[in-house]
């Protein structure tokens, strides 16, 4: 996955969860690692819905438990840019979740990724099974 800066990336939580904590096993684990080092050089702009938090938070608190706060920590020093939760962001995330059946947690991301004419990336093959045909929504591995 490589881009410019200037264009705007959604990595929803089962990307960031790659990002060399192996918490998610092994799979596209090398993709997720080079999202990260390219925004981290400034090669990308990265944006997140304001939940992408405590999304994290609650699979590392199930899977990594006696590491969960240092690992969140982590993730927090990062200061990943987010998304102000908006009206018009709610009412793009139920449309989303209404037209493709899935979450308001899954469709957040790709809301703002249409909103902001950004590419929402994800490892999740069964959101984008389910919501790839509503656009900019990539697989991880692709």
């Amino acid at each position: 996955m490589s881009a410019s800066a200037g264009n705007i990336i959604v990595p929803d939580a089962s990307v960031l969860l790659k990002w060399g904590l192996d918490l998610l096993g092994e799979d596209d684990r090398e993709q997720a690692a080079l999202l990260q080092e390219e925004w981290l050089d400034g090669r990308v702009d990265l944006l997140l819905p304001r939940i992408w938090a405590f999304e994290v938070g609650n699979v590392l608190a199930l899977k990594k438990p006696a590491q969960a706060e240092e690992l969140m920590e982590i993730f927090l020093g990062y200061r990943l840019p987010e998304a102000e939760t908006t009206p018009e962001l709610c009412r793009a995330t139920f449309r989303l979740m209404k037209a493709c059946r899935v979450t308001f947690y899954d469709a957040v991301y790709h809301a703002v990724a249409l909103l902001r004419k950004g590419v929402l990336v994800t490892a999740d093959e069964a959101y984008f099974r389910k919501a790839g045909n509503k656009g900019r929504v990539v697989l991880l591995r692709d």
